[in-house]
């Protein structure tokens, strides 16, 4: 049998050993939750003005045109739709089985959407993207998220 002073002891040792876990436990959670929200990607973050705008890379003059869907695709899509996936909307991935039951079969209907995008998409206007680029990209994703 136990002394009440013993008991006591224990107690307090036991709280202090649960309430120890439970800060770092939190603190694990934390860091980790820190280290996904700050984005692991090495390609440049998309950076707003003042008027909150989003401003998006632009194709580097007398280049247009002449890029690869790959390099193309990293420079102004990559950022939101790595490895095909879509960081703001789940549902509408780059993968060839969504693009289809969204019905974009075509490199037409990705540049419409390029042009006047659906959901939390990015415009790129045709300053940004030369019509020839776009159609890179478009056959670029067709092909490589099948």
């Amino acid at each position: 049998m136990l002394c009440l002073t013993c008991l006591n002891i224990r107690k307090a040792s036991y709280r202090l050993y649960y309430s120890w876990t439970t800060i770092i436990r939190t603190s694990a959670v934390a860091v980790a939750a820190a280290y996904l929200l700050s984005g692991c990607s090495k390609e440049p973050q998309h950076n707003t003005g003042a008027s909150g705008a989003v401003s998006v890379p632009s194709a580097v003059p007398g280049q247009q045109g002449q890029s690869s869907g790959e390099a193309l695709f990293r420079q102004f899509c990559s950022n939101c739709h790595p490895d095909g996936g879509n960081v703001s909307d789940r549902d509408r991935t780059l993968h060839g089985s969504v693009l289809r039951r969204n019905h974009i079969t075509a490199p037409e209907d990705i540049i419409k959407i390029m042009r006047n995008p659906i959901s939390r998409m990015i415009r790129f206007d045709v300053e940004t993207i030369s019509d020839k680029d776009a159609q890179v990209i478009a056959e670029y994703v067709l092909t490589t998220f099948r």
